[in-house]
């Protein structure tokens, strides 16, 4: 099916050994030297692309997230799911979320008792920002420094909060893809970070937290209080049902990228909430509203091309759309090592 949005492909080249890299993209940004950044899901590295030629993306580079900001271990995805550059930072965030194990097809005995068992990773728990200085991460540059909430086995400041938190707390201990915790969307505007949930998804109402974080000592980063013992607010959208799957600013407008919570094939579609920035306080938002409204659906190839990741893209001389997908189709697979991105057009 054709989509009149779908302006071109962009190549992304990876010299990884690992061919699982190309086929299991996250998360994706820009910055201003031009270099595109991706994070997969099950890796423990940041991905740098430079452009080479018209809509190619090479020169891959892993990029190891531990050298930057401190890890739980140096084994355990990190589960990158939201990443975006504002003011001198790369930030980044992991999903956040336990998980539940996958039959294997060999035993019943085994795969029934793997369909019980629920883990987390570590790693998972991290939501940090690191300073680029030409297209290259460094610890710290002039006035800014690497930093992350301080995370643990389990749990970081923000899940301490979320523990108390009447929406979200009861869906803490269930699985990304059973409509728990997922946190799968990142975008920086001006001092706020707003951070996109898969999951839960409530009575339709999908929710973006915005929250501000704060220096507390060199490496660290903590919640900064935004009203008395108030460290982050809560904004309901109606997206059709779906969940947010990424984050991404065009101006004072949030774009976000919405999809399935559970894991099916199923609606993605890219919605517009203006003057994301300026609404404060908690909010719900309906398509009533003049604020929220559908920019535009994205084509849908049953089990395969999960829309993951979008970024502001300049192409032709304007501002569009990068999407970057998670199990591309045979289509989008050059080879191994390589995959294609789509371009769409910003309706205006």
């Amino acid at each position: 099916m054709t989509n009149s949005f779908l302006l071109n492909r962009v190549l992304l080249k990876f010299g990884d050994p690992d061919p699982k890299l190309a086929g299991n993209l996250s998360a994706v940004t820009t910055t201003p030297d031009g270099s595109l950044w991706l994070g997969s899901d099950e890796f423990i590295s940041i991905e740098r692309l430079q452009p080479t030629d018209h809509c190619i993306y090479d020169q891959h580079q892993a990029v190891p997230v531990g050298d930057f900001v401190s890890l739980v271990d140096d084994e355990s995805e990190i589960d990158i799911e939201g990443m975006d550059y504002a003011d001198g930072y790369l930030w980044l965030v992991g999903s956040h979320s336990v998980k539940r194990k996958q039959p294997k097809g060999k035993k019943v005995k085994k795969d029934v008792q793997r369909l019980a068992t629920i883990t987390s990773d570590a790693n998972r728990y991290l939501l940090a920002r690191i300073p680029v200085v030409e297209g290259k991460l460094v610890k710290t540059a002039k006035s800014i420094t690497a930093g992350a909430l301080p995370p643990s086995q389990d749990k970081n400041p923000l899940m301490t909060a979320l523990a108390k938190d009447e929406h979200i707390a009861p869906f803490l201990t269930i699985p990304s893809k059973d409509n728990g915790l997922d946190i799968e969307g990142l975008a920086v505007a001006e001092d706020k970070v707003f951070l996109g949930l898969r999951g839960p998804v409530l009575r339709g109402w999908a929710i973006i937290l915005e929250l501000e974080l704060e220096e507390n000592k060199l490496g660290t980063l903590s919640l900064k209080a935004l009203d008395k013992d108030i460290y982050y607010r809560k904004h309901f959208v109606d997206l059709n049902g779906l969940g947010v799957r990424d984050l991404c600013f065009h101006n004072e407008d949030l774009l976000i990228l919405a999809g399935p919570t559970m894991v099916l094939s199923g609606a993605m579609q890219i919605f517009r909430l203006k003057d994301a920035v300026e609404h404060g306080n908690d909010t719900i938002w309906s398509q009533d509203s003049d604020a929220l409204n559908v920019l535009f659906n994205l084509p849908l190839t049953m089990g395969c091309d999960f829309a993951e990741g979008i970024t502001l893209f300049s192409y032709l001389g304007e501002d569009n759309l990068l999407v970057v997908y998670d199990r591309p189709s045979v289509s989008r697979i050059p080879d191994e090592y390589a995959v294609f991105a789509d371009i769409f057009r910003l309706p205006t």
